[in-house]
């Protein structure tokens, strides 16, 4: 990949804390346009790995290029970088004093600087566009935990950033409202929406990304399209993994 292009290249990344190590060497490319979903056991390195692509966590080696500017290099403005990459959390993060317009538009406000009635109007049109119409002035503790991760993704989204990143976004959901917020995921990356993913919904693996990583003990063990892993898993701890979540 051509890291002028768009997208996520990650180079050598290590990372640890204390004596362990979470990332050991790892070397990523997430194409520009495409959905990465990013798979494996609990304490692999996921999470962690995807929080290094805003700088939440900060690798002790390797290189991090995000649309196309190098964020590990020293005197990055990392706020500029950060407005470029939405995140949505396990957990929503949302201001419970607020209202849900609020919790959208207040970004558009503080960081891109917007006047209340544009930054109103644009969060007005991203919460329609997670179904979320006619709850603006609803407060967050007023909705469904599904209702309050599409207010996040609606937040993340009226920033129009380059890159989403998704980071087990559905596992505090109860089951029943998994879907909605899945149907969301899946129409941002038919639409063309740059996507690194973390999770542990097999189903939506195979069939939104584009390609899918394989991680365990903070290595890459297999990168592949969703088919070929899912269905020709080319190593014993990959194939036990699937036997044990499929």
């Amino acid at each position: 990949m051509d890291p002028s292009t768009g997208g996520v290249r990650f180079e050598h990344i290590v990372k640890s804390f204390g004596s362990v190590k979470v990332l050991d060497d790892i070397t990523l490319d997430v194409p520009r346009a495409m959905t990465t979903c990013i798979i494996g056991p609990s304490g692999s390195g996921k999470s962690t790995l995807l929080r290094c692509a805003n700088l939440l966590e900060r690798p002790e080696a390797g290189r991090i290029i995000v649309d196309g500017i190098t964020i590990t290099d020293p005197g990055v403005n990392i706020d500029a970088i950060r407005a470029r990459v939405g995140m949505v959390f396990q957990h929503f993060h949302l201001f419970g004093h607020l209202s849900v317009l609020d919790n959208v538009a207040l970004a558009l406000r503080k960081v891109r600087r917007l006047p209340r009635a544009e930054a109103e109007e644009r969060a007005i049109a991203k919460l329609n566009d997670v179904g979320l119409r006619g709850l603006e002035r609803r407060r967050p503790t007023d909705l469904s935990g599904g209702q309050q991760q599409r207010v996040a993704i609606a937040r993340a989204l009226a920033m129009e950033p380059a890159i989403m990143l998704f980071d087990e976004a559905t596992s505090a959901l109860d089951p029943e409202l998994v879907k909605g917020v899945l149907a969301i995921m899946r129409d941002l990356a038919a639409s063309g929406m740059t996507m690194l993913v973390v999770t542990h919904e097999m189903r939506f693996a195979r069939e939104a990304a584009g390609q899918v990583i394989f991680m365990d003990h903070g290595k890459i063990i297999e990168t592949a399209p969703p088919a070929t892993l899912f269905d020709h898993p080319q190593s014993p701890r990959l194939q036990q993994f699937l036997d044990q979540v499929l």
